[in-house]
C-alpha cells in the first residue's frame, strides 16, 4: 500500500467565491404598502406612553438604589467576618446604656 501525502492547508480550504445577485422578477413587490396599519398617533397614546416610560425609570431607579445598598450591606459584612476571622474581639461597636448600670 502506498500512503497519499497528506494535504496542505490550502487543499482543505474551501475558497468563498461571492456570487451575483438574483434578480428579481417582475410584478407587485413581496409586501405590500404597510402605511394603510399605521394610524396619526393621539394624544391619549402618546400620555399612556410617558405615564409608562415614567413608570419604568423609577423602577430601573429604585432598582439601582437597592443594588447600592445590597453591595454595601455585604461588603460590611464581609468586613466584619474577616475581622472575627482573624481573631480580633473589637470588630463589632457593642452599644450599651452607661445609666443603667
Amino acid at each position: 500500500m502506498t500512503e497519499q501525502p497528506s494535504p496542505s492547508d490550502d487543499d482543505r480550504v474551501v475558497r468563498f467565491r461571492p456570487g451575483r445577485p438574483v434578480p428579481r422578477p417582475p410584478g407587485p413587490p413581496p409586501v405590500e404598502d404597510l402605511a394603510k396599519y399605521q394610524g396619526k398617533e393621539s394624544d391619549d397614546e402618546y400620555r399612556d406612553r410617558m405615564i409608562v416610560n415614567i413608570a419604568a425609570f423609577a423602577f430601573i431607579v429604585a432598582l439601582a438604589a437597592a443594588g447600592w445598598w445590597l453591595a454595601g450591606t455585604m461588603s460590611e459584612m464581609r468586613k466584619k467576618e474577616d475581622c472575627i476571622a482573624s481573631g480580633r474581639r473589637d470588630c463589632v461597636p457593642l452599644e450599651y446604656n452607661r445609666q443603667r448600670w
